[in-house]
């Protein structure tokens, strides 16, 4: 009886359970010893009959497959193989492994009939699957592109995504597209102990460059203060990510990326709400990236850390988008190697984007290509007009007199092919002799007396009203009155910003108009046949100078004070990081000779970014300048662990 009454008990209770609803996200396939995430919509399916596949070759039903494209009306073994190795070269998701079944796309302007048939003949182990005229695909996204998939035996077809470790650790979350437009995280893994682990790239065969989109393929890294449509952003806090929901839409500067059509990849690690942090001693919530050259242990630089060390660490990685507000694009692009851009401020507008000072915040690339970097500048700032003809004079800020080290040997030499190229004048631009003989009348003797309180205050001012108030009164009234954790540097920069009184900001603000005006009338003057009468140029970055993560340099401080890095959030003129070379130095860690990257910062009058996007162009069709690789070193290498 105790038994029936149990019993009718289970049967009384499962009676009440509803419908499970059990949903694919996909899964994980290894060919050929390298990991594939598989999504779980297919893009195309096909006819495939009875047994025509090889079932010793799958794996849950899939079967590798290759789709290629002609506009021949033969094709024969001979053509595969020219396609095959173009695909090899070109494509680092594509492989021979999938070539166990082949779908033939004629794309060709001619109709196939009686008298002119379109005829295929490949190798017997090869499974042929047809061709879009005797098997046509029915397309259930935009196209089916050439490159691999997979294929099952009712005849779905899914596309490839190949999977890496995430082993610098600059991802917080790998993201894969979602329905309508929308993004979401990554759900597959691959063996590492550095978290989040695994990043999943699409095949660059399934892109195709056209006007309007002229980044097609390019593989998008973007940093963690950016909304992506269906993602939270975390702006390197926990509590903030876990306090807010997901993004509705993206923000303005990435959508335009996407237009353009830029893959993303995924968000990347941010220094918290930007603030520049140490890597150890500063980041508590998530541990900083790891710096990959040289021995391995410099510091990434911040706040956009991950987009860095990403740029520096993975050759399938095109283009991260950052933010700089007093250095935090170029600081990563200088350590690493990478060509980066703090632009005019204004010409992108930061909706969607995590503020740190209005007045000084601004939206740029990482990116180890200059054409690359510069195909995205004219996608993000459609407004610049590219210029070809170059300014006459270079100014020089802080240059070494003589080639003593193999950095400063290496800043000379450039300097002196720079002016060749250009058939230009080099000056040393001196600022605190120039202020004082032009300074206006009210100013103070100084530019640090003028300055030296206008970042600070900016950036805790701003971002005590915009960010810190509403995230404290949101976390508490779910919290019963609690504050959320914040890292070190974040607190004492707001504590900071807490011990001044509001009509600090206006002087702030006042100060940098000041500065800005007089920047604009005795140093870089608007030129209408080179857009900036002059260049000026100071060094970003040297093997002299090395900044280990495991040295402690005491808890954060307050950024006062003027340098040659605050000159453009002050004056709002671009400042563009160019690596030049590298150089050596001992390291602490390794006991061993390495190499750092040395790196030139760019400057020019306000709006005059497409000016030094297409001279860093012509630098490198000249041999000046050179590509960087993802690697120890900018000539790529092994990562040192």
């Amino acid at each position: 009886m105790a038994f029936k009454s149990m019993l009718l008990v289970l049967l009384a209770t499962v009676s009440h359970i509803g419908v499970a609803q059990l949903v694919s996200t996909g899964m994980t396939a290894v060919l050929n010893d390298i990991p594939y995430y598989i999504p779980a919509a297919p893009v195309a399916t096909i006819q495939i009959r009875p047994n025509q596949l090889n079932a010793g070759s799958s794996a849950a039903g899939l079967v590798p497959l290759t789709v290629v494209g002609t506009t021949s009306l033969t094709f024969n073994e001979s053509d595969l193989e020219v396609i095959i190795a173009n695909y090899a070269a070109s494509d680092d998701v594509f492989q021979t492994g999938f070539l166990q079944a082949i779908y033939i796309e004629y794309t060709g302007s001619l109709a196939p009939g009686p008298k002119t048939p379109f005829t295929t003949s490949v190798a017997s182990n090869v499974t042929l699957l047809g061709t879009s005229i005797d098997n046509p695909a029915e397309i259930l996204g935009s196209s089916l592109a050439p490159g691999p998939y997979f294929v099952s035996s009712t005849g779905s077809i899914f596309q490839a995504y190949r999977l890496y470790s995430d082993f610098a650790g600059a991802f917080t979350q790998p993201l894969i597209p979602a329905a309508n437009g929308t993004y979401a995280a990554l759900p597959a893994a691959i063996p590492g102990i550095q978290g989040p682990s695994t990043v999943a790239v699409p095949s660059r065969l399934y892109y195709a460059v056209t006007p309007e989109q002229p980044l097609a393929g390019i593989r998008l890294g973007v940093k963690d203060i950016y909304d992506i449509a269906g993602v939270k952003t975390s702006d390197g806090n926990r509590a903030w990510y876990n306090l807010y929901p997901a993004a509705n839409v993206s923000a303005l500067a990435v959508q335009r990326l996407i237009d353009a059509g830029a893959v993303i990849v995924g968000k990347m690690k941010t220094s918290q709400f930007a603030n520049g942090e140490e890597a150890t001693a500063d980041w508590v919530d998530y541990h900083s990236p790891f710096n990959p050259r040289g021995d391995g242990y410099q510091d990434p630089s911040s706040s956009s850390s991950g987009p860095g060390a990403g740029m520096g660490s993975y050759p399938w990685l095109d283009l991260t988008i950052g933010s700089d507000t007093g250095g935090s694009i170029r600081g990563p692009s200088q350590v690493q190697g990478l060509f980066g851009n703090r632009p005019s401020h204004g010409l992108v507008a930061l909706t969607g984007v995590m503020p740190l000072a209005p007045q000084l915040d601004t939206g740029g690339f990482l990116c180890r290509d200059p054409s690359i970097w510069a195909a995205a500048g004219k996608v993000l700032y459609p407004q610049l007009t590219f210029y070809n003809q170059y300014p006459k004079i270079i100014q020089t800020i802080g240059f070494p007199e003589s080639g003593d080290t193999d950095s400063d040997a290496l800043v000379l030499s450039f300097l002196s092919k720079l002016g060749s190229f250009l058939s230009a004048k080099t000056t040393v631009l001196n600022l605190t002799t120039l202020w004082e003989a032009t300074k206006p009348a009210f100013a103070p003797a100084s530019l640090t007396s003028l300055l030296n309180l206008t970042y600070p205050i900016l950036i805790s001012k701003e971002q005590i009203m915009l960010v810190r108030d509403p995230f404290y009164a949101d976390y508490a009234a779910i919290h019963d009155g609690r504050l959320p954790f914040v890292d070190p540097a974040p607190l004492a920069r707001w504590a900071f910003g807490d011990s001044y009184p509001n009509s600090t900001l206006t002087d702030a603000i006042n100060n940098k108009t000041t500065f800005m005006d007089w920047w604009s009338m005795y140093v870089t003057k608007n030129d209408s046949v080179t857009c900036s009468d002059s260049l000026v140029l100071y060094v970003g970055s040297t093997a002299d100078r090395q900044n280990y993560r495991n040295q402690y340099s005491g808890p954060p401080g307050i950024p006062y004070g003027f340098s040659s890095g605050r000159i453009s959030p002050f004056s709002e003129v671009p400042d563009m990081v160019v690596p030049i070379g590298q150089a050596s130095y001992f390291s602490n860690i390794t006991l061993h000779t390495e190499y750092l990257p040395v790196t030139i910062d760019f400057l020019a009058a306000k709006g005059c970014d497409g000016m030094i996007f297409q001279l860093i162009e012509d630098l490198r069709a000249a041999g000046i300048v050179n590509a960087t690789l993802a690697g120890q070193t900018i000539d790529g290498g092994q990562i040192l662990f």
